[in-house]
C-alpha cells in the first residue's frame, strides 16, 4: 500500500496526473503525490499494484478498465459543499433572476452538484418563491444536476443527510420546514423539493449538447480544478449552453476572463452573476 509521497516516483506521478486530467480534466500541481497516496492507497493494495505505473498501465488496457477507472475518478474528486453555500448566489436568483419568469418556465443546471446541497437549496428557493407569490414560476420549472462522481450521485439521489451534513448552512426553521427526520441522526429532503431536481452524471469535459439549453447555470467551485484552456473551453460551451440573455452562477475565488464577447457582469450588490450576450 502507497503510505506516504515518497512511495511514488515523479515519473510514475507525472504519468498518472497526465491520466486524470486526460479523462476528467482534473490538473494536479507539482508535488502532490502525497494526495494520490493517501486517495488510492486502499485500491492500489486491494488491486496488488506496488507502483502507482502498473495502475495507469492497468487503465490504458482493456477488460475492468471501466470500472477502475470509476474507483480512481471517484477516488480523486474533492466534494465540498453546504447548503446555500456563500449565500449571494441564492439571493440574487430568489430576488433578481427568478421573478423574470411569471409567463415561461425555469430550467437551472446545478454542474458538480456533488452530495446534493446545491440542487436542493435551490429548489427550496423555488418552493419558497411559489408559495410567496403564487403568480410567478406558474409554467413550471425544471433542476438538472450532474456530477463526475458515480458514487456522490448514489448519495446525493438518496437526498438523505446526518446531523453533521444538515448543520452545515442550514437553517432550523429551513430543516423543519424542508426535511423529514428519519431518525435521532438522519433526515430526508421532503418529496416536493427532491423531486424537481434531476441527476445525472456527467464528465464537464464531454459534450453536455444533450442536456439542452438552460435558462441558470450554477457551476461554482470546480474550474479551480482545471486547466486554463479547459476551464475556457467549458465555459464557452455553458454559454452555448444558456439561453439569450441566460446567467451563469461561478465560485468566489472563480472569474471569467477573454470571455467578455460572451457575458457582461451583473452587479447586484452584494455578489455578481454572469449574463449571456
Amino acid at each position: 500500500m502507497l503510505s506516504s509521497s515518497n512511495t511514488i516516483s515523479p515519473q510514475g506521478y507525472d504519468r498518472f496526473r497526465k491520466y486524470l486530467e486526460k479523462e476528467s480534466g482534473i490538473s494536479l500541481s507539482d508535488n502532490k503525490q502525497y494526495l494520490v497516496a493517501s486517495r488510492l492507497g486502499k485500491l492500489l493494495e486491494r488491486e496488488k499494484f506496488s507502483k502507482i505505473e502498473e495502475l495507469v498501465d492497468a487503465l490504458s488496457r482493456g477488460g475492468r478498465t471501466s470500472k477502475l477507472r470509476e474507483e480512481v475518478i471517484n477516488a480523486m474528486t474533492t466534494n465540498e459543499t453546504l447548503w446555500f453555500r456563500d449565500a449571494h448566489p441564492f439571493k440574487i436568483l430568489k430576488d433578481v433572476i427568478l421573478p423574470q419568469f411569471d409567463k415561461r418556465p425555469v430550467k437551472i443546471w446545478s454542474a458538480a452538484s456533488s452530495t446534493g446541497q446545491e440542487p436542493y437549496s435551490i429548489s427550496m428557493i423555488l418552493e419558497e418563491l411559489k408559495q410567496s407569490k403564487p403568480g410567478l414560476l406558474k409554467a413550471g420549472e425544471r433542476i438538472v444536476a450532474t456530477d463526475i462522481c458515480t458514487n456522490i450521485l448514489k448519495h446525493a439521489k438518496q437526498a438523505e443527510y446526518d446531523s453533521l451534513a444538515i448543520a452545515r448552512g442550514l437553517s432550523p426553521e429551513n430543516q423543519k420546514r424542508y426535511f423529514d427526520k428519519l431518525s435521532d441522526t438522519t433526515w430526508k429532503v421532503k418529496p416536493n423539493i427532491a423531486s424537481r431536481v434531476d441527476f445525472r452524471h456527467l464528465n464537464l469535459i464531454d459534450s453536455f449538447s444533450s442536456l439542452g439549453k438552460f435558462d441558470v447555470i450554477f457551476c461554482r467551485n470546480v474550474l479551480i480544478y482545471f486547466t486554463a484552456d479547459t476551464k475556457l473551453d467549458i465555459l464557452k460551451r455553458m454559454h452555448s449552453a444558456l439561453n439569450p440573455g441566460g446567467y451563469l452562477f461561478l465560485g468566489g475565488s472563480e472569474a471569467l476572463s477573454g470571455l467578455s464577447s460572451m457575458f457582461e457582469i451583473v452587479q447586484c450588490h452584494p455578489g455578481i452573476v454572469y449574463r449571456a450576450k
